[in-house]
């Protein structure tokens, strides 16, 4: 009876990396860590899923400025992981006896972390991104890697042959039709791509195949990516890989342009993301979100198509944009297409548009950011962390502003494109 309350299935995600896409977001932490949708952070997404999924038992690696991050996880009640055979473990890199050292990359991560795999005796291994914006019910996953008794299967979304080369394709087969198929071929990021089906990365192991492939991995190859170097020695070693074909929303979001859209695309009247139907659980512990008052709404305020959560305060316009817990709009201020963080203060007078604002920012009183061009025609301005920017600063389209910038830093006037640091 006990063996079977424990999960079949155990799930790692990746959490540690960095994006350089997304520039200041992205210093101070992960991009699992980054904050979207006005609550909630970006590896919320592969977590609720795994909740949804009925797979309780995960391993977190993490690398990069783990803090927030940790902070973030918690104790994994959130997601409703404790208990005998539930839990979350965040497995940093660390120096032991053995051959350890900095995760050197995705397949390195798990490699050095196969004491924990091996544990749990899994039936599968899942291994996740967790820095992608989706809903998927992982069983179907393994329910298909089952039934084709295959050594790997990975998700697959296909997308325009046009943009396949940022991504590892593949060649997938119709043995079994809109469902899925055998993986014929397949290359990380080709300039010349021959398939169109794009990795989710989304990966379902057989363990010793797992095991196996990461030692040799590990033994005669310089570089320690799945995409790059696990897929391709599987495909040549002639192993059981098929792809399980997915057909959902997936927010890839790995620059500042995709990451804008991604949280755009939770507005409007039919939006392709609907958080509460997906469920999407985020720990309220963070940041205090549980304690926040709720929203207040000036008498001069206007609120139009936005997502705006408990603890903001509003007295003046707010157009399609998000606005995360603690944010505050001054009286005669205007924001629009922007996402603003955490606790951040809109003075007076100023206008913002399509600007994404990190946490614990304070934007003085007639301050313009953004530029008067249409959205479509001009590119994010991303705000850093804790800055303080002076009355009457004006600033343009696609500028980026690094985290703590001192006063001597600012000047009256920031040109389009301008990068200050």
């Amino acid at each position: 009876m006990t063996s079977k309350l424990k999960p079949a299935t155990l799930a790692m995600i990746l959490a540690g990396g960095r994006v350089d896409d997304l520039n200041v977001l992205t210093y101070y932490r992960p991009k699992s860590a980054v904050p979207f949708g006005g609550f909630s952070r970006v590896i919320d997404f592969s977590l609720s899923n795994l909740m949804h999924s009925g797979m309780e038992r995960v391993g977190i690696l993490s690398q990069f400025r783990s803090f927030s991050l940790i902070n973030h996880i918690g104790s994994g009640a959130a997601w409703d992981m404790i208990g005998r055979y539930r839990g979350i473990s965040v497995l940093p890199p660390s120096k032991g006896s053995g051959p350890s050292n900095w995760y050197l990359g995705t397949a390195n991560a798990v490699y050095q972390n196969l004491d924990f795999v091996q544990y749990h005796a899994p039936r599968e291994v899942l291994i996740l991104s967790g820095d992608h914006v989706y809903k998927m019910d992982y069983r179907q996953v393994v329910d298909y890697h089952r039934a084709k008794d295959a050594d790997l299967t990975i998700a697959f979304l296909r997308v325009p042959m046009e943009t396949a080369s940022r991504f590892g394709v593949a060649d997938v087969d119709n043995e079994d039709g809109d469902l899925g198929g055998r993986v014929l071929h397949y290359e990380e990021k080709p300039s010349l791509p021959r398939g169109d089906w794009a990795s989710l990365t989304v990966y379902c192991f057989r363990p010793q195949v797992l095991y196996e492939v990461l030692e040799a991995n590990a033994r005669d190859d310089d570089s320690f990516e799945f995409g790059r170097d696990i897929i391709p020695r599987l495909m040549h070693e002639g192993k059981r890989v098929y792809g399980y074909k997915f057909k959902g929303y997936w927010g890839y979001a790995r620059t500042i342009e995709e990451y804008w859209q991604t949280n755009m695309d939770l507005l409007g009247d039919d939006p392709p993301i609907r958080l509460a139907e997906w469920g999407v659980r985020t720990n309220l512990e963070h940041r205090n979100i549980r304690d926040c008052q709720p929203l207040k709404v000036g008498a001069d305020a206007a609120i139009v198509d936005s997502l705006i959560y408990n603890g903001c305060v509003v007295e003046g316009r707010v157009e399609r944009s998000i606005l995360f817990p603690g944010v505050h709009v001054r009286p005669g201020a205007e924001v629009r297409d922007s996402v603003l963080f955490f606790n951040t203060t809109v003075g007076p007078q100023s206008r913002l548009s399509k600007v994404i604002c990190d946490v614990n920012t304070v934007i003085g009183g007639r301050v313009e950011i953004g530029g008067a061009a249409a959205v479509c025609d001009k590119q994010a301005t991303v705000v850093g962390w804790n800055n303080h920017i002076p009355d009457g600063t004006v600033i343009g389209a696609g500028c980026t502003l690094y985290p703590e910038l001192p006063p001597e830093q600012w000047r009256s006037h920031i040109a389009d494109g301008e990068v200050i640091r």
